[in-house]
């Protein structure tokens, strides 16, 4: 019982570094990708930008990324303390714990079996097209 624990907790380990590291790459790829496609567009005033002209005290990419740096301090830590309170607020101990008290506080979702509606199309038109037929007889 006791080398079952410490291996779960070593995958759950490695989950979390790899979903953090593809989360971490996501990020750095649409930065980069951000960069390249405006200096595309400018070279001239990027360049200008990038290096800091005379005049400004602080160049274009400097301060972007102080406000991307800020900003995802605050998203992260905003996020991370009103998740917490939620759970201190829900008297969990457990993530099971925390799952149960939140479903039965949640209104239940009834189940659809057999399905009342159309659940195979044979292309993306076709659904949308049927999207449309419903939304219509909505209204």
């Amino acid at each position: 019982m006791s080398e079952t624990v410490p291996k779960k907790k070593k995958d759950k380990l490695y989950e979390t570094l790899f979903l953090a590291g593809v989360a971490g790459i996501s990020v750095m790829a649409g930065f980069f990708n951000a960069l390249s496609s405006v200096k595309k567009k400018d070279s001239k005033n990027f360049d200008i930008g990038f290096m800091g002209g005379k005049g400004l005290p602080e160049s274009g990419a400097a301060l972007a990324t102080r406000a991307l740096l800020w900003g995802s301090v605050w998203a992260v830590g905003g996020c991370g303390i009103l998740f917490y309170g939620i759970w201190k607020l829900s008297g969990a101990s457990t993530a099971e714990e925390f799952r149960l008290k939140v479903g039965n506080i949640l209104p239940k979702i009834p189940k659809n079996d057999p399905p009342q509606s159309r659940t195979e199309f044979e292309n993306l038109t076709d659904l949308l097209r049927y999207v449309s037929e419903e939304w219509d007889k909505e209204k």
